[in-house]
């Protein structure tokens, strides 16, 4: 509702993107508490974009498909730093971050195992949200640095081909790319609807500069991310030991309609994990619940 208010209140300003407003003042309001935006070149060429403030704990929050890592952790970055190193990257194709690596969740793995690197960490907490819940369940696997985990409504390799079709029946879709990867401001419309809590109605040129701006780049590449992961879930569970695992806690909301909640339900009971169900949430639980978030978040960390 924060953003919210913020766009509509943009629509009295003249002359300027309210999307670029928003997002100016969500920058802005990361760097007054000494948040810094910094670039890592990536082996494979390109670069990754990521933001670090904090001390303590290194925390390295993960974003999903679609949007960067201000515009779903702004909140939770602004709470958490105050107890702990907070390092929120974009993904490559994502925000401000790109790879010359094939489009594939092994190279987003990689590129943030890199950064780990390069940052000296010799522990880390993940905590990941929707698409970037796999790459966390990727990086418990392949990072021996990788302390605890939080995974946000993300479930892994329970993710079977039966409930991709579920999915794509729930959203009226022959092919989940149609679903993540939207083509129009009209199809982007249908997959925010369907992630946040009672998304507003905005004019028709807010939709567009929502979706210029956070999902209309790299759509080729962001295809072949969706049209990977069966393939990435396979080789996942097939390297998949639970015993050795690091400790994770869930988070949830009942009434997420992306990955719904007995997902989760199936996931804690294979990972023997805590989980935390938000009575009412969608799918967006890092912006629609931020304070929730991270009190889960610390608390399971401390």
């Amino acid at each position: 509702m924060r953003t919210i208010c913020m766009l509509l209140l943009t629509l009295l300003i003249g002359g300027c993107s309210a999307v670029d407003i928003v997002d100016s003042k969500e920058r802005a309001a990361l760097q007054s508490v000494g948040f810094e935006q910094h670039q890592l070149m990536l082996k494979e060429g390109g670069e990754l974009n990521y933001w670090q403030a904090g001390q303590g704990k290194p925390l390295l929050l993960i974003h999903g498909f679609g949007g960067s890592a201000v515009s779903s952790w702004q909140q939770v970055m602004l709470e958490l730093s105050q107890d702990y190193q907070v390092i929120a990257p974009d993904l490559a194709w994502f925000g401000d971050s790109v790879s010359q690596g094939d489009p594939s969740l092994a190279t987003q793995t990689q590129a943030v195992m890199q950064l780990i690197d390069k940052l000296e960490l010799e522990k880390v907490n993940l905590v990941g949200i929707s698409y970037g819940g796999f790459v966390t369940f990727d990086l418990m696997i392949n990072e021996p640095k990788v302390d605890k985990t939080i995974l946000l409504a993300s479930p892994g390799v329970l993710f079977s081909d039966a409930e991709l079709a579920l999915m794509n029946q729930r959203f009226g879709v022959d092919d989940p790319t149609q679903i993540f990867v939207p083509e129009t401001p009209k199809q982007m419309r249908r997959l925010l609807d369907a992630t946040f809590i009672d998304f507003p109605w905005y004019p028709g040129f807010i939709d567009a500069e929502i979706y210029d701006k956070y999902f209309a780049g790299y759509l080729t590449e962001k295809r072949k991310l969706i049209e990977g992961l069966p393939a990435d879930r396979d080789r996942i569970a097939a390297n998949l030991s639970v015993e050795t695992l690091p400790p994770s806690l869930l988070i949830w909301g009942e009434h997420d309609q992306v990955f719904p909640l007995y997902s989760g339900l199936q996931l804690a009971e294979l990972l023997s994990a805590p989980i935390v169900v938000i009575p009412q949430g969608a799918h967006g639980i890092s912006n629609d619940y931020p304070q929730i978030i991270s009190q889960s978040i610390r608390a399971f960390v401390q």
